[in-house]
């Protein structure tokens, strides 16, 4: 039996067990990879998405109240996972800014996030009341 030769069929038995177990590790890396670059994506998303709103919501208001009512308006469609960090500013008078700075978790929303910001930033005319 040593030294006969195995049929076709026999030879390649169990190869493609082993070569997705060899490729499985590669597989599991690409899937994560690919997640945390989709959150970085929605964390860009929401960003501006917040300035938007938060500049929106300053142009209504006086200057005085301006600084509150962006803050909350920037805050107010982030999920707690992004609203923890946020930092929402609102300047200007004439034109209006707001700028959002979001961190972006590390692969589950909530838990840890990486020591670099996103921002995102906005700007709108201030319109005049009428009397």
């Amino acid at each position: 039996m040593r030294g006969r030769a195995l049929p076709a069929e026999h030879r390649d038995r169990g190869q493609v067990t082993i070569e997705f177990l060899g490729m499985t590790p590669m597989i599991i890396v690409t899937l994560v990879v690919m997640w945390q670059l989709v959150l970085v994506g929605y964390t860009f998303t929401l960003a501006g998405n917040a300035a938007d709103e938060a500049v929106r919501a300053g142009t209504a208001v006086a200057p005085g109240a301006r600084q509150a009512a962006c803050e909350a308006a920037g805050r107010r469609h982030l999920s707690a996972a992004w609203s923890g960090n946020a930092q929402v500013t609102c300047g200007g008078s004439g034109f209006v800014t707001a700028d959002v700075r979001l961190k972006v978790p590390v692969l589950f929303p909530g838990a840890i996030a990486f020591p670099f910001t996103v921002e995102g930033h906005a700007g709108a005319v201030e319109e005049e009341k009428g009397d």
